[in-house]
């Protein structure tokens, strides 16, 4: 088995819309860009994962017919918003099984004008809920009584962390507080599909959808594609020293789902298998909290980001709050949080999300971030969760070389 593997090269799309591009035209985009940035091709893989959530199936088989067909193994990858993460570790897994010694990875989505996700059929008029079918034991995800929809899922997942932890300051402008930071830091992504700063009372006067999270403080469905190229160590070695100087380890990669918990069963536990993959991937990893120079997590809404500081333990438990206003989480902070603007900003291509987190990670550990560059930056995190559920969660070092 092989001890390790390398990011060799990855690349994104600028996210947005792009109506004059499809699902297989983005991926390919994606694809051909990371094979350039790795400085190899098509022919050196022999493995291909690729993640498409909202299309037909298939797209794996639809890229190869526009980049190059092999005859290699083809993986089509549906895991949430996981899905691009779990396109990219099964990559990984190939490599360290030892059935190849390059592979590739992408994420792809066309989501542009889809608006809030989750939303199903209309309900029924009865005022006691009547369990049906084979999951009818099991509430909607945003729990007995909500907005079904994600906002509205996330917003009680926010609210329920600062009632348990008993904060008592205004919930509203904390969460809107933090969306502030995220779109500031946008401003220095040019791949992001939002680049607007906006003030803490933009974000609070701009429309409700569930409180606390206005339209700003929500996740930006758009078009977008991401891609990695793997390479074992072993192979990496053959390769020259520019590529060996710009790779990036990959120290850790995790996918957990939901252990059963009775209260799992109303309202999704975002917390559990977030907080059981990270122990792991610190444990794979050799590295604490504290060693992390940037996190990129999943904040698909504000109230998300919050609970998740304390799921990675970048503070103590129950100390979400307490860190946030310390600053930490800005640019400049002791732990910066989404420095490529978040899902917030950066937008929200379901499953090309996994691997644009890690694309950014991996900009900063090579100093290539331009002007958002974490000075010094030699090890990162870089998270993902979708409902259902599954959680990636990957440790990405800088080469020594």
């Amino acid at each position: 088995m092989a001890d390790n593997v390398w990011i060799l090269g990855i690349t994104m799309t600028k996210f947005g819309k792009h109506p004059d591009k499809d699902v297989v035209d983005l991926a390919a985009q994606a694809a051909m860009g990371a094979l350039a940035d790795a400085g190899v091709s098509m022919r050196d893989m022999g493995v291909l994962a690729a993640g498409n959530l909202m299309g037909s199936g298939g797209i794996g088989q639809q890229l190869q017919k526009q980049v190059g067909q092999t005859g290699i193994p083809v993986y089509n990858v549906s895991n949430a918003c996981a899905t691009g993460a779990t396109a990219l570790r099964t990559v990984i897994m190939s490599i360290k099984a030892g059935e190849c010694d390059m592979g590739l990875a992408v994420g792809v989505e066309k989501l542009a004008g889809a608006g809030l996700l989750g939303a199903r059929g209309g309900k029924s008029d009865a005022k006691v809920w009547q369990p049906s079918g084979r999951y009818g034991a099991v509430a909607p995800t945003d729990g007995r009584i909500g907005t079904d929809n994600m906002p509205g899922t996330f917003a009680q997942v926010g609210m329920e962390y600062l009632h348990e932890h008993q904060y008592g300051g205004t919930a509203f402008e904390l969460f809107a507080k933090i969306s502030e930071k995220n779109h500031a830091h946008s401003t220095l992504n040019p791949l992001a599909a939002y680049t607007k700063r906006l003030s803490l009372d933009e974000i609070m006067n701009d429309m409700m959808i569930a409180f606390p999270n206005t339209r700003p403080m929500c996740s930006a469905n758009c078009d977008g594609a991401a891609a990695a190229v793997v390479v074992s160590e072993s192979k990496l070695r053959t390769l020259s020293l520019e590529q060996q100087r710009r790779a990036v380890k990959v120290s850790a990669s995790v996918l957990t789902t939901d252990p059963w918990e009775e209260a799992c069963q109303i309202l999704p536990n975002v917390n559990t298998l977030t907080r059981n993959a990270a122990k792991q991937a610190y444990e794979a990893a050799g590295v604490s909290p504290s060693d992390l120079d940037l996190v990129e997590l999943h904040d698909c809404f504000a109230t998300a980001e919050l609970v998740h500081y304390d799921n990675l333990m970048l503070c103590p438990e129950g100390g979400a709050v307490e860190f946030f206003e310390s600053g930490a989480p800005w640019r400049d902070g002791s732990t910066p949080v989404n420095v490529s603007g978040g899902l917030q900003s950066k937008g929200h291509p379901i499953s090309a999300t996994g691997i644009a987190n890690i694309w950014e990670v991996c900009h900063h550990l090579r100093g290539e971030a331009g002007d958002r560059q974490i000075e010094g930056a030699k090890v990162g995190l870089a998270h993902v969760i979708g409902l259902g559920s599954a959680c990636g969660v990957h440790i990405l070092e800088k080469s020594a070389a």
